[in-house]
């Protein structure tokens, strides 16, 4: 194999573990090029590689996605398999048949590789509305979010970072795991919502702090031997939380990803903004960056209209070039910078 076709066939096998690793919808997959590739050859290797690389892949082996979506995968990958060659890949139906007679659960699994060759799983709800609420489930805009932190280390390295409606926690864990933070606090409303968090803060190997307390009793130094940062999950209600129980967190950075879905959450989120603004009067004022993708034009407005009316000025971050994680190619996302 020339290595241009070499090449290809490693972005292609990228490709499809990067989709299946993070349960992206099937649609988005490289089928065309894989369909091109199988034409141009009579050897199976590359569907085993791609076996290897989602189904069989470490992670998806010990922290599986739903049964549903390797069923429909495999399906989808024997049909591109039959189209091409008329024998049957043993393989593949083994795999296929591993999947028909196992159980699926009311949660699954999605992966994100890093750039230094680590990964977050998170464990996820399968329905996009559960419980009553969005936070069960990754959004785009935290992938975005986490993209950009990975990117700009600087910003969190060996600073306390405070994350508004962390959801199912990928941007966190990505900050923890590449920025090197000197204390990160996941928090969220919702107790389906923290126990999940919760959850996914230990399945990624952190240990949790019971509140940030521990902290300021036993702050510690931080060098830059000390690889893990401290850890805590912290419920915070946006609408009754106080500035005096904001300014015991001491954020020296504040994130929020894909929390301007309605007009009252971005009236919740400038009000917890403009307390975070009048914590720390003899001190610097912490960075805020809030991501979002932009659903309606009107609710973008509202928060920008907000902003000025509580006097907290902002600027819009660059955009990165450097995509990191898959998601949907069409959503219009944007990162604002506070000055609090």
């Amino acid at each position: 194999m020339a290595q241009e076709e070499r090449a290809d066939a490693a972005r292609l096998l990228r490709g499809f573990e990067r989709r299946f690793l993070a349960a992206r919808a099937l649609r988005s997959f490289p089928w065309q090029s894989l369909e091109e590739k199988l034409r141009d050859s009579s050897g199976s290797e590359l569907l085993l590689d791609i076996l290897q690389k989602t189904v069989k892949h470490p992670l998806c082996v010990k922290h599986p996605p739903s049964v549903k979506y390797s069923r429909s995968f495999l399906s989808e990958l024997i049909r591109k398999h039959e189209a091409v060659h008329t024998e049957p890949l043993d393989e593949l139906y083994q795999a296929l048949a591993e999947v028909l007679t196992a159980e699926d659960p009311t949660h699954c699994h999605r992966s994100y590789l890093l750039p230094s060759g680590d990964s977050v799983t998170l464990c996820e709800s399968t329905a996009i509305v559960s419980h009553g609420t969005t936070g069960l489930v990754t959004w785009n805009a935290a992938l975005y979010l986490a993209e950009w932190a990975v990117e700009n280390p600087a910003v969190f390295a060996h600073r306390m970072v405070l994350e508004l409606g962390s959801g199912a926690g990928l941007t966190g864990l990505a900050i923890c795991k590449t920025c090197r933070p000197r204390a990160y606090i996941f928090s969220d409303c919702h107790s389906h919502v923290l126990e999940q968090l919760r959850g996914n803060v230990l399945l990624n190997g952190f240990s949790l702090e019971p509140s940030i307390d521990t902290w300021a009793q036993h702050p510690g130094p931080h060098t830059p031997e000390a690889e893990r940062p401290w850890v805590t999950v912290a419920r915070l209600d946006w609408d009754t939380v106080t500035a005096p129980q904001l300014a015991a967190f001491q954020p020296d950075v504040v994130l929020a990803a894909d929390v301007l879905y309605c007009p009252e959450t971005v009236l919740s989120l400038v009000g917890v903004l403009r307390k975070l603004s009048t914590c720390r009067k003899d001190q610097r004022a912490p960075d805020a960056y809030i991501a979002f993708t932009i659903r309606n034009p009107e609710t973008c407005q509202l928060f920008t209209t907000e902003l000025g009316q509580a006097g907290i000025p902002w600027e819009e971050v660059p955009c990165h070039d450097q995509k990191l994680f898959p998601y949907e190619e069409h959503s219009e996302m944007a990162i604002l910078k506070l000055t609090l």
